[in-house]
């Protein structure tokens, strides 16, 4: 099993000015990982996604770390100011950019959903046409490239593992499927080891993440919570340190075959490089007790 980490667990210190996105790989390389996914890149003044991705490549092969994955947004609903052939064509581009970084994968968001101000028909059901269309546009644009496309249970609105599943069948293209995050199942108030039984066979990447949990029953426990669909509170959590069933999931994804990469997206509130490198302390045992 390799394990990957994602540029998005060192958010806060790219925002400090702590580190760059350019020592990353680096860093994610010394602290003991196989892969590096980069997750919405922070440009530097004067920098363009097509003339910093290839330096962000170099940095990458450099440290001799491989690219898993790239992440990006994307809403075929609201997007381009509602026009879907622009979205399509904006994602696309962004595919390029996977290109030039050399990932395999590219995960993007099908949609926020609809906007507050929408009547009639708000149901997933009724924007599952248009997803479709959208998600599957990208995917046959990627495919010609080598590249699957992804889209990740995110967002409230596609988080759902049955509208994920929906949403996959719908696009039906062998280089379309999903990246897992075992924790964000829990924003829709979603049980992650069911949720995972029932995505696994369509999982082209998995993010293992952790999170903190209270009922909604109890009083807001402050800074740092957020609260799921459902009311509950959620707090970011090293991988271990949580309720989500990590081993459980893992067990899940062994049995199931799968082979493709984990990777840490680290969320919480702890020191980033102690939170990281705890989480892949305990992510390493983990996935040898699941038999990886």
């Amino acid at each position: 099993m390799k394990i990957g980490v994602s540029s998005y667990s060192f958010s806060r210190l790219l925002h400090e000015g702590t580190m760059s996105i350019l020592e990353v790989p680096a860093k994610a390389k010394s602290m003991g990982f196989d892969a590096i996914e980069f997750s919405t890149l922070p440009l530097p003044p004067s920098e363009t996604l097509s003339t910093f991705a290839p330096k962000l490549r170099h940095a990458c092969e450099k440290a001799g770390i491989p690219v898993a994955s790239y992440t990006i947004g994307a809403d075929f609903l609201n997007g381009s100011d509602g026009d879907l052939g622009a979205e399509i064509k904006k994602t696309q581009e962004e595919v390029r950019i996977a290109e030039i970084l050399g990932a395999p994968s590219m995960r993007h968001d099908a949609t926020r959903g609809f906007p507050v101000e929408k009547r009639g028909a708000r149901s997933f059901d009724a924007a599952l046409p248009r997803l479709i269309e959208g998600c599957r546009a990208v995917t046959e644009f990627a495919a010609e490239r080598g590249i699957r496309t992804m889209v990740e249970n995110h967002g409230f609105f596609c988080q759902d593992s049955d509208r994920v599943e929906k949403l996959v069948a719908g696009v039906n293209h062998p280089n379309f499927g999903v990246l897992i995050d075992m924790g964000n199942f829990l924003c829709a108030d979603e049980d992650p080891a069911r949720a995972v039984g029932r995505l696994i066979g369509s999982a082209f990447h998995v993010h293992a993440k952790d999170f903190h949990t209270k009922p909604g029953t109890a009083s807001n426990p402050g800074k740092g919570w957020f609260q799921t669909r459902g009311g509950n509170y959620l707090r970011g959590a090293i991988i271990g340190h949580g309720d989500v069933p990590i081993v459980q999931c893992l067990r899940i994804m062994k049995a199931a075959g799968y082979d493709g990469v984990l990777s840490i997206e680290f969320e919480g509130m702890e020191d980033p490089i102690t939170g990281i490198a705890l989480g892949l302390e305990n992510l390493r045992r983990f996935a040898q007790e699941a038999g990886y």
